[in-house]
């Protein structure tokens, strides 16, 4: 009844001995990029565990072009089990159907892809073509009026319409003959529908800028495979912003220098390029827009005017006058008897500023009480605009970079946190925001903790998203580590001396942990007094070889094998050496979690994963409730009929298939870095010479502040000591302090 067409729609992979074949039903989810969850009837099959689906519908998953209730479908995949959804139907290529008989060549002509061709007219067309219709329809549509009943009209819809039809699936062919998985084939096309050969044959490095996930090396391997000349000014152009790109997310630099860009420029193309050319390439990338130069200044557009929104933002809502605040000193001894605490000079500063001005920066290091301040100013703000918790809800909003910042701040304040991806619900398929300068947040407060981690672009799309009359307080440590991505918002901010910052400076946090904020004062004042060490249980330090530094890990880490995962964690700067974080893991993993007959493990690369490991969260899942940092243990491995591993992350059990197994590693031992917004009872720091360029300030004291009750450094005190006064890596390209000061060029 049907012939499969001869265009068949390829991934990577393609596994053809399982299909399915039917029709499809409906969607129950479509993105933008082509990604379909679905109802498909099935009427055939060739696997034997999908024969009970037949007559009967499944749900499936996929990318397609498009997909209409008219045409049979050949889909090929594979069944898996879906935590939450059950079994489904993972499709990872499909053809579709073409009607050959007359019956089903009348069910396609009527089936709604031409308009105004019904039944009565449908017939006529076939009882006179046959079973050459579709042929005569695009090949001779003339003919179609010799037929009784059909008009010039209908034959050229016909025609129209059924070419429309047929190159849409060339098109993705085409691209898929070039060399792009189907995935992208899909992107691609559903981005420029039939515009799309002329974009690939004019210039091919568009796609870089148009379409997300779709990046410059993907592009450029095809490019090349497809004979592009290597210095073609496309080429040179695409790799320009991507050189840009790579030392923004590489180093957190916000612009570049000329300088820069033509040392690595050859590296990434392979080849020189003579200066005229690199002259033009710049000239037209400005001319599109793509980049901003000021004064050797090389800005990628978007963090030029990311910068610039933050800089008039801040500055409008700083310069804005003071809300007049009648009864604030009674109220505020409400509030000092209502949490039993009397705060000090500073924290009533930062307290009542908070309620006054619509923009202020709250800093101090640890001990100063920046999580009492927090508390006091969301009960302040209820109380003085007469609130009930439920409005309170409605009206403000605390944020955090992470996940676990927002949780630790939740479970301070009893007050409801959220990451700020999450406050402006963040769409991973297209890395975009859907809370933005169209569809702004209606809250009139925000408060952000952890800003140090905030990076540039972050700042400003959450900017962009608040009303411009939006309070904002951002609170933070300057000192720790700046963000991962580019820019060092919080630090630019306070050092342009323009913008309102009350400094927590009087220790609030008194007791056991002293001796743990002395050292972090002790750092950023690039001095350690050896004496603090060892006189208390709260801070230890073991002087030891770097040969010694595990093993003494190990026994220090062997005492607290009891203690509830969380409360416990090694902190280190760097994955490879003698003293990395890969080796730390695979010597603590031997004593908290060894080889045992009643536990199943697995072997990713080099590493083995077993039952009850402690692991960390690489990469954000939002769809599954984990994020990037987020810590648990592996609950169960399956090694067959598939390998899977779940994690408990706080109950929330998380499913992992061997395609994001790169997404966790173990965590008996964590990077500094990944320990940013986390707080843990007991902290050990190994500190070697071998370290070397990650021995700087910022990075042991972010380390060091982790600790609440215990903390263990174990190494040199010398490498330490040098630690302490390296303030070299710090060093970040940005403007926002100059334009804060200057203003904007």
């Amino acid at each position: 009844m049907y012939y499969i067409l001869k265009i068949v729609f390829r991934m990577e992979v393609i596994n053809i001995s399982t299909y399915i074949k039917g029709a499809y039903s409906r969607s129950i989810y479509e993105s933008n990029t082509g990604y379909i969850i679905g109802i498909f009837k099935v009427k055939d099959t060739n696997d034997e565990k999908l024969a009970d689906y037949i007559g009967r519908s499944i749900t499936f998953t996929g990318y397609f072009h498009e997909l209409n209730n008219t045409d049979t479908y050949m889909f090929y995949g594979e069944l898996v089990n879906h935590d939450k959804y059950g079994e489904q139907f993972q499709v990872n290529s499909y053809e579709r159907c073409k009607p050959e008989e007359k019956d089903s060549i009348i069910e396609f002509l009527t089936g709604g892809l031409f308009k105004g061709i019904g039944t009565k007219k449908a017939e006529s067309i076939v009882n006179a073509l046959g079973k050459d219709t579709l042929k005569v329809i695009l090949n001779n549509p003339e003919d179609l009026i010799l037929i009784p009943g059909i008009t010039k009209k209908n034959a050229t819809l016909l025609h129209d319409k059924l070419k429309e039809y047929e190159s849409s699936y060339e098109i993705i062919l085409y691209l898929t003959e070039k060399g792009f998985t189907t995935r992208d084939s899909m992107l691609i096309y559903n981005t420029y529908k039939n515009k799309t050969i002329n974009i690939i044959e004019e210039n091919i490095y568009r796609l870089i800028r148009d379409i997300f996930d779709i990046g410059f090396k993907k592009v450029d391997t095809i490019a090349l495979k497809n004979g592009i000349e290597k210095d073609n000014i496309n080429r040179v152009k695409a790799a320009i912003i991507y050189i840009m790109n790579e030392i923004s997310n590489t180093y957190g630099d916000c612009y570049y220098s000329k300088k820069d860009l033509i040392i690595l420029l050859p590296r990434v193309l392979g080849v020189s390029i003579e200066e005229d050319k690199f002259n033009k390439s710049i000239k037209e990338l400005e001319v599109d827009l793509e980049i901003v130069i000021k004064n050797d200044r090389y800005y990628l557009r978007d963090m030029y005017d990311a910068e610039c929104n933050i800089v008039k933002r801040l500055r409008m809502l700083n310069n804005n006058k003071e809300l007049p605040a009648k009864n604030i000193d009674e109220t505020i001894k409400d509030l000092e008897d209502f949490f039993d605490i009397k705060y000090n000079n500073d924290q009533l500063e930062a307290i009542k500023k908070s309620y006054k001005r619509d923009f202020l920066i709250i800093t101090g290091g640890p001990g100063t009480g920046k999580t009492t301040i927090m508390k006091a100013i969301v009960e302040l703000y209820r109380m003085m605009n007469k609130l009930s918790y439920e409005n309170l809800t409605k009206k403000i909003a605390l944020l955090a970079p992470t996940g676990r910042a927002a949780k630790r701040i939740s479970e301070a304040t009893l007050f409801n946190a959220s990451t700020i991806h999450r406050f402006l619900k963040w769409y991973k398929e297209n890395n975009k925001f859907q809370v933005n300068e169209y569809n702004k947040s209606k809250v009139e407060f925000v408060i952000i903790d952890e800003s140090s981690m905030i990076d540039t672009y972050l700042l400003d799309a959450l900017i962009k998203g608040l009303s411009s009359n939006c309070k904002i307080v951002m609170i933070g440590d300057d000192h720790q580590l700046p963000s991962v991505g580019p820019g060092q918002v919080l630090h630019d901010l306070i050092e342009s001396k323009n913008l309102e910052v009350v400094e927590l400076k009087e220790l609030y946090r008194q007791g056991k942990d002293s001796n743990i904020i002395s050292l972090a004062y002790d750092i950023r004042n690039k001095k350690i007094n050896k004496d603090i060490f060892n006189i208390d249980e709260d801070l230890t330090f073991i002087e030891c070889s770097d040969d010694e530094v595990i093993n003494n890990i190990s026994e220090i880490a062997t005492t607290y094998i009891d203690l509830n995962y969380k409360n416990f964690q090694i902190l280190a700067p760097m994955y490879k050496g003698l003293n990395g974080i890969d080796e730390i893991n695979k010597k603590v993993q031997s004593i908290y979690n060894p080889k045992d007959k009643t536990k199943k493990d697995n072997t990713i690369g080099e590493v083995t994963f077993r039952e009850n490991d402690k692991v960390i969260q690489l990469t954000n899942m939002p769809d599954d409730n984990v994020y990037n940092g987020d810590i648990g243990l592996i609950s169960k491995i399956n090694l067959s009929p598939k390998k899977e591993i779940y994690i408990d992350f706080d109950s929330n059990i998380v499913k992992y298939t061997p395609a994001n197994f790169i997404n966790f590693r173990l965590a008996y031992a964590i990077s500094i870095h990944k320990s940013q917004g986390s707080e843990f009872d007991t902290v050990i720091i190994p500190v070697v010479k071998g370290y070397n360029k990650m021995l700087y300030q910022k990075l042991i004291y972010t380390a060091v502040t982790r600790a609440k009750k215990r903390l263990y450094i174990i190494g040199d005190i010398k490498a330490l000591d040098k630690a302490s006064k390296n303030t070299n890596s710090d060093i970040r390209k940005t403007t926002i302090m100059k334009y804060l000061i200057d203003g904007i060029e």
